[in-house]
């Protein structure tokens, strides 16, 4: 890895456990908060990685799927530690070492829904909804007699689990839980921000090495084989996303939507990068564009602005403005320069265990920014025809500022 081997300080905080048990201890105040009598969080996803350490595996472009899969996951009430109910398969490949905590288990002849509710019932049947604090408030203890139960369940999980819950308990009220477990993640702490900076350094030492192989003759598909290669050999597992790699200029007239190719490339085009590092399930996601031979006048001043652009996002990111604010900033420079239709994407979003994280950094985003949040400012200019550039870093979020945790240079390339 490499900020470890640059900042040996850092090292406690990269390699050192999480801290589950305060995780859960904040999610149960938030639920409390919420009047939720229990949450399900679907397995593979990254909430249930967050709060109890099941990792989730590597994503496929092909759906996989098993017997019951659609059951793996875990009930949290407030007060109470998670119940997991889990596949055989699931326990068998993707948790080798198994995990900490009381564990249902399904076969692949087991009967799934008759597994779940019954998880469900036994988890329902010991769960006190106590306040945080450890003793009793009349306001936060059990719903009163005759009272709905609010059950959350994470907007990602399976149809068969929200059925079968609506099935089970067709009383309940259901509710998205997105919003109760996001407004836990999106502030990072010391040790997760040591994770994104070991990420970024990824991605900044992999754009060194790949520049100067930017020439006339390569290919994209080269490029861009070359940049998971080295992102894999510096310690990630993979690609945080799928790694892009495009020429854009006024001899191509393909657009930024056409990720990457085998086509040669040629003088007279900038090629743009869009990838990112994973480092312990925490992503990075980076952009930069060089240019092959001498740049024209147009590619010159559309350089120049999208930096600008950048530059004004980072300025107006400040704690209390929102998403929206930032985006206005970034997209007015584009704008008053001409280029504004061209800018055809929000510019950026929050960062953390997923690449797009909320809140977004986009118009419609209303939610305040607040200190500890990571987000991107990826300005872009892509005229199929006539020019491409772009430009992506991630930057923290202070309370005196913003700065980017990426180190690489932006200043403009041509080779």
């Amino acid at each position: 890895m490499l900020t470890s081997d640059r900042q040996p300080n850092l090292r406690a905080a990269l390699e050192a456990p999480f801290d589950f048990a305060a995780r859960q201890e904040k999610l149960w105040g938030a639920l409390d908060t919420a009047g939720v009598d229990v949450l399900f969080l679907p397995a593979s996803q990254s909430d249930l990685e967050y709060f109890t350490g099941v990792a989730r595996r590597a994503p496929s472009f092909g759906e996989i799927g098993y017997t019951n899969h659609w059951i793996s996951g875990a009930f949290i009430s407030p007060g109470e530690a998670p119940l997991f109910v889990l596949t055989r398969h699931f326990q068998e490949f993707d948790l080798p070492e198994g995990v900490a905590g009381d564990v249902i288990t399904a076969t692949e002849t087991d009967d799934g829904g008759e597994v779940f509710r019954r998880a469900f019932d036994s988890y329902r049947a010991r769960a006190k909804r106590v306040a945080i604090g450890a003793r009793p408030n009349e306001e936060h203890c059990e719903h009163e007699k005759g009272m709905s139960e609010r059950i959350a369940l994470a907007s990602r999980s399976w149809a068969e689990t929200t059925i079968e819950i609506r099935n089970h308990r067709p009383d309940a009220e259901l509710i998205v839980a997105d919003t109760i477990t996001n407004g836990i993640r999106r502030i990072k702490d010391e040790q997760e921000i040591a994770l994104m900076r070991e990420s970024a350094a990824i991605v900044d030492a992999v754009m060194a090495a790949v520049t100067p192989h930017v020439t006339a003759g390569i290919t994209e598909l080269d490029l861009a084989a070359e940049v998971d290669l080295r992102m894999r050999k510096l310690g990630s597992p993979g690609a945080s996303f799928d790694t892009g790699v495009w020429a854009m200029g006024p001899a191509l007239g393909r657009d930024a939507s056409v990720r990457v190719s085998g086509n040669e490339l040629g003088a007279g085009s900038g090629v743009s990068f869009d990838f990112g590092a994973i480092t312990r399930g925490y992503c990075s996601d980076f952009g930069r564009t060089i240019h092959i031979g001498e740049p024209n006048e147009e590619y010159l001043a559309v350089y120049d602005v999208v930096m600008a652009a950048q530059e004004a996002g980072r300025a107006a990111a400040v704690v209390g403005a929102t998403g929206g604010d930032v985006h206005r900033a970034a997209r007015g420079v584009i704008e008053e320069a001409g280029y504004g239709d061209w800018f055809r994407h929000r510019t950026g979003h929050c960062i953390g265990l997923d690449v797009h994280e909320l809140p977004y950094i986009s118009e419609e985003d209303t939610t305040p920014l607040e200190a500890g949040m990571l987000f991107t400012i990826e300005p872009s200019v892509f005229w199929p025809g006539r020019v491409g550039v772009r430009v992506e870093d991630v930057f923290l979020l202070s309370e005196t500022g913003c700065a980017s945790i990426n180190e690489h240079s932006n200043d403009l390339v041509a080779n």
